[in-house]
């Protein structure tokens, strides 16, 4: 503005009348250009608006750790009891769902490559199976929180039922040891039952030699014996066919080997058989396949779940003992063909009830 006042001065004292001279018009337009323009940039830079959304979207999340950090001191202090509760729901929330995650990849891998289950490395088919199981858990409660303001009444089921309507990622470190002995305690009822049911067929085997080899082994159960795998393996032929191959079994020995597989017996007989056949080809194709792997590459908590899942109470047994066992399990389960998983079926009991270590 001053410099304009000065030229519109130096104008006035050449003539007010007449045009300004061109050094004034030059200056006039430049002082004019400045003023449409604005003033002069300053030296410091700017962010791009993608850095600026990313520095506040840092910001909004630092200040949530914050808060949550204070929310959680809060209940620790004040609620322990609900804040060890709330602890353990949010950290099962989190495995679950990087479960989910997971088992979204391999399908995708599956359905990319053609793979069937079977073709899938052990810890990939183990990881499908218990999800499986789990989503089946959940959806349960699912359906139950569908009516109106149930799903107030499932939490309270859930903190009062945490066994029967939880995944273990819910569970307490003390829980998982309960409901596990718990769970073998139910099975361990049907184990008499099966062994009888093994006996009233002796009559009904036809060869001499098989008879005998029954005999010793029910002889040998009764007396709190481990028995050796080929006594087992001597007696495959009578669990391919006629009297306990898998399509020859009655209706009540089809509830208590579902009882013994931790499944529910309360199925007609042709629902029965359908899931036993199916639950126990799926562990002769993971028996193969950490065959493949072997069992010294698996930790110390996947050598108890995969014992537990065969039949064997392994909380409470030592690390070594179980890989023990679960080498004799792959042994036999390795040897035996798709006609003859009725004896894999029995290996539930046969192979854990009097094995050393287990309680009584």
């Amino acid at each position: 503005m001053a410099v304009s006042r000065v030229c519109w001065a130096r104008a006035a004292l050449w003539g007010s009348a007449g045009p300004p001279g061109p050094y004034v018009a030059r200056r006039l337009q430049f002082v004019r250009s400045g003023l449409a323009w604005g003033a002069p940039r300053s030296s410091k830079l700017h962010l791009s608006p993608k850095a600026d959304v990313k520095s506040l979207i840092s910001y909004v999340v630092t200040k949530t750790k914050v808060i949550n950090g204070k929310y959680h001191r809060f209940l620790g202090r004040h609620f322990p009891r609900f804040y060890v509760l709330y602890t353990i729901f949010m950290k099962g929330l989190q495995m679950l769902w990087a479960d989910a995650k997971k088992a979204r990849r391999i399908r995708t891998n599956m359905w990319k490559h053609n793979i069937k289950f079977h073709q899938l490395s052990y810890r990939e088919m183990e990881h499908l199976r218990q999800f499986r199981r789990d989503v089946t858990k959940c959806l349960f409660l699912g359906i139950l929180s569908i009516p109106p303001f149930a799903n107030y009444l499932v939490f309270l089921l859930m903190y009062l039922f945490p066994r029967q309507l939880l995944i273990q990622h819910f569970w307490t470190p003390k829980q998982q040891i309960d409901f596990l002995d718990i769970y073998h305690a139910l099975r361990k009822q049907s184990h008499p039952e099966i062994l009888c049911y093994l006996e009233k067929v002796i009559p009904l085997i036809s060869d001499s030699g098989l008879r005998w080899h029954m005999t010793e082994l029910c002889t040998k159960m009764q007396r709190g014996t481990h028995p050796a795998i080929h006594d087992i393996l001597a007696l495959r032929e009578c669990f391919s066919n006629h009297p306990l191959g898998m399509n020859q079994l009655h209706a009540l020995q089809m509830k208590a080997l579902s009882r013994a597989m931790l499944l529910t017996p309360y199925l007609p007989p042709v629902l029965l058989r359908y899931r036993l056949k199916t639950h126990t080809t799926v562990i002769h194709q993971l028996d193969k396949a950490l065959a493949k792997l072997g069992i010294g590459q698996l930790t110390a908590q996947e050598v108890k779940s995969a014992c537990y899942l065969r039949g064997l109470n392994s909380t409470h047994i030592a690390e070594e003992r179980c890989r023990t066992w679960l080498g004799e399990w792959l042994q036999l389960s390795c040897s035996l063909k798709e006609a003859e998983l009725s004896l894999l079926l029995h290996n539930v009991v046969l192979l854990s009830i009097n094995y050393t270590g287990t309680r009584r």
